[in-house]
């Protein structure tokens, strides 16, 4: 008998090939992962496929990266030198007063406006880095983020980012487009999951990379699916663990055979019980979660070794330095991911069981260095890696944050929550590089020109994989209209 480790290294027997897909299907009957093949036949019939509006892609793949606390957009991608010029003033002391009545607070669900509270009372806090145009396009970039810098021409900054939570539910807000009181909805990976399923039958659609944020936040609810089903939420991989995903790796002393024929045992209970719950959504996920299971155990090892990458490649992200081998392991994780059909990637940086660590109301200087030399070289490296193989044109990348930071200090050398106006960028995915699009004020304060409600991202994150957002629909769900967003068509290729 062989063991189950076996599989690992390859060794197991070979398995028969079939014609197509539907034909694989037939012949998996009742035995190992017969239920979960039900499950796929039935995505492919007209009767039970979701209500979706396709067009042509631009894109395959997406990288979601989220910077957990709320980074400093005037000290990341909309540098402020007015800021320098107006230090130690409060904003009533400026010729910028009039931020204080702007429409804009009216017609946003943010938390009550208190002119006595750190948004407005709290001098103005001078820039705690240079910045410098980059690339030939001259985007204004700061010092902190001198790699990522360096791909200035491949960046698209969105400068006019604004947000209802002004406080750290903010994260679930941005990943659902619905504030934390309205409850949990699906999110962006798996609405790209349920939309438009897998480009490969041995890895999940939807992997989810670092610690999410706080469960006051949101917690794992900014990568499930909610309504749409467990199916269709983000797997977790750790790739500092030996058991790296859920399900992933073969008991121990388990021989093929024996582990084979309980499969086929377990298919057909399985099989039986949904004849009698056929509409049961946790009763397929776990179903196809078996499926998965027997084909990530060679897929899995196989993307986290690494040590297949050179050492050229190894010294490109960082893994060869302290500060940058944690990130710069999942970001490429991330492109062997995508490299090998996985849809939707979604990596959390600064997760610390709290707000999150980029979450600066103090000490900004001392946090922002730190964070972000643990993540500037590796996204960098990410997305030149992407390009040099060919691979940036169909993935699309996207860094953002629950918001940005206020204008005005607080507790003497941070800043607070800031959701009336932040950045966020993206990459790759038929969306122009070298350009910024919209604009906040002077001061960083309001996102005054082209403003973008969070769910704009989604629209178009959907729109470059070639759904229609406006079709995605569940029956007995009502979705607002800000849950669709509007394509930013401005910034596409």
């Amino acid at each position: 008998m062989k063991r189950f480790d076996s599989i690992i290294t390859g060794s197991n027997p070979p398995q028969p090939r079939f014609a197509n897909r539907r034909a694989f299907l037939s012949e998996m009957g009742m035995g190992f992962g017969g239920v979960a093949a039900t499950a796929m036949m039935a995505r492919e019939t007209a009767g039970s496929e979701p209500q979706v509006i396709h067009r042509p892609a631009k894109a395959k793949n997406v990288i979601w990266l989220f910077m957990i606390g709320g980074t400093s957009h005037v000290e990341s991608f909309d540098p402020k030198p007015a800021l320098n010029q107006y230090a130690g003033k409060t904003v009533q002391e400026t010729p910028h007063a009039d931020v204080l009545s702007s429409p804009y607070l009216e017609n946003e669900r943010v938390v009550a406006f208190d002119p006595n509270n750190g948004f407005i009372r709290n001098e103005i806090y001078p820039l705690q880095v240079g910045y410098r145009k980059r690339g030939e396009s001259g985007l204004e970039i700061s010092d902190w983020f001198p790699h990522v810098g360096g791909c200035a021409d491949d960046l698209c900054l969105i400068r006019s980012m604004w947000t209802e939570d002004s406080n750290h539910g903010a994260q679930l807000q941005f990943h659902t487009g619905r504030h934390r009181v309205d409850g949990f909805f699906p999110t962006i990976g798996s609405w790209a999951n349920y939309a438009l399923g897998t480009l490969n039958d041995n890895l999940p659609e939807f992997v989810v990379m670092g610690k999410p944020v706080a469960d006051c936040c949101g917690g794992r609810e900014c990568h499930r699916a909610n309504y749409l089903g467990p199916q269709f939420d983000g797997v977790p991989l750790d790739i500092e663990s030996k058991q790296p995903m859920p399900y992933a790796l073969p008991p121990k002393d388990v021989f093929w055979e024996e582990q084979t024929a309980k499969f086929e045992l377990l298919g057909k209970l399985n099989a039986m019980t949904a004849q009698r719950y056929p509409n049961d959504a946790a009763l397929a996920a776990r179903i196809q979660s078996y499926e998965l299971a027997a084909k990530m155990q060679t897929a899995v090892p196989d993307v986290v070794d690494l040590d297949q990458e050179t050492e050229t490649t190894h010294r490109m992200y960082g893994l060869d330095k302290k500060s940058t081998s944690a990130f710069g392991k999942q970001m490429l994780t991330a492109r062997r991911l995508v490299e090998r059909g996985v849809r939707f990637v979604q990596v959390y940086h600064g997760s610390n069981g709290g707000a999150g660590q980029w979450d600066s109301h103090k000490g900004l200087k001392k946090n922002h260095t730190r964070l972000c030399e643990q993540t500037d070289q590796p996204i960098a490296a990410l997305l030149k890696d992407l390009k040099q193989r060919g691979m940036l044109d169909e993935t699309l990348v996207v860094w953002a944050t629950e918001f940005g930071r206020t204008p005005g200090s607080q507790h003497g050398d941070g800043r607070d929550h800031h959701p009336y106006g932040f950045s966020v960028w993206m990459s790759g995915g038929g969306v122009r590089g070298g350009m910024a699009h919209g604009a906040t004020d002077e001061l960083g304060f309001h996102a005054v020109e082209d403003r973008h409600y969070v769910t704009d991202i989604h629209a178009t994150i959907l729109n470059q994989l070639g759904v229609d957002p406006r079709s995605l629909s569940v029956p007995g769900r009502v979705r607002l209209e800000r849950d669709y967003g509007h394509v930013i068509r401005d910034i596409l290729a």
